[in-house]
């Protein structure tokens, strides 16, 4: 067991984080605990804290919008793990979180015992939900979805976010400082991996686990 562990606790309300931080500091000898109010602000904490051993997530923050940032953080720090923290009970956003990647999902309404109850167990290398749920996708071909999202690099991510937005490739390069030949690229990339023809579709596949948008400021 960790006893001083390092959490990076994110939501854009700071009465939450704050409840967080009281939930979680008596029950560990001297934890480490950075809020993060943005998507931005959790990238920047993971890049300045040496090793966090938990991310405590909130879907809904500013940056991020449905599962889009759980994306890009599993994408981009696939070595840290990361527990959903949300108001959303729906079976259907639970099944969807851990199947790209959470090691864990706790309803806002836990109480601080089931929080903290969850947070250990993360950090005993296993995974949490609320008790008696069927995590089995609705379907063999959203499961074989989930997994062709998590396969795209954080760049990848990046490009089909912005395809979701409706930009052309020389928006996309625009906004991401590279050049049209290097996006193209990344949407070949995107179109193969998530096995469509073409950029609507992609999008229509992307949409069906309701990602949004981020500003692309964070680190390749």
């Amino acid at each position: 067991m960790t006893q001083s562990p390092t959490f990076i606790v994110a939501d854009d309300h700071p009465l939450f984080r704050n409840a967080l931080r009281q939930t979680i500091e008596p029950h560990f000898a001297k934890p480490e605990i950075v809020e993060a109010g943005t998507l931005d602000e959790v990238s920047a904490a993971i890049e300045t804290v040496e090793e966090p051993d938990l991310v405590l997530f909130d879907l809904s923050m500013p940056g991020a919008r449905g599962f889009s940032g759980l994306m890009y953080l599993r994408a981009q720090y696939p070595a840290v793990p990361v527990c959903v923290v949300s108001a959303s009970e729906d079976v259907g956003t639970i099944r969807r979180s851990m199947a790209l990647g959470a090691a864990g999902f706790v309803p806002k309404s836990s109480s601080p015992t089931q929080i903290r109850q969850a947070i250990q167990v993360i950090l005993d290398g296993g995974t949490w939900t609320p008790p008696g749920l069927d995590l089995r996708l609705a379907s063999d071909e959203e499961d074989a979805l989930a997994g062709r999202l998590r396969s795209l690099t954080p760049q990848q991510l990046r490009v089909l976010m912005m395809m979701a937005e409706g930009l052309l490739n020389k928006q996309i390069a625009y906004e991401l400082s590279v050049s049209e030949a290097t996006v193209k690229a990344h949407v070949s990339a995107v179109l193969q991996k998530l096995g469509v023809e073409n950029r609507t579709k992609a999008v229509l596949a992307a949409g069906r686990f309701e990602v949004g948008q981020w500003h692309a400021g964070d680190a390749d």
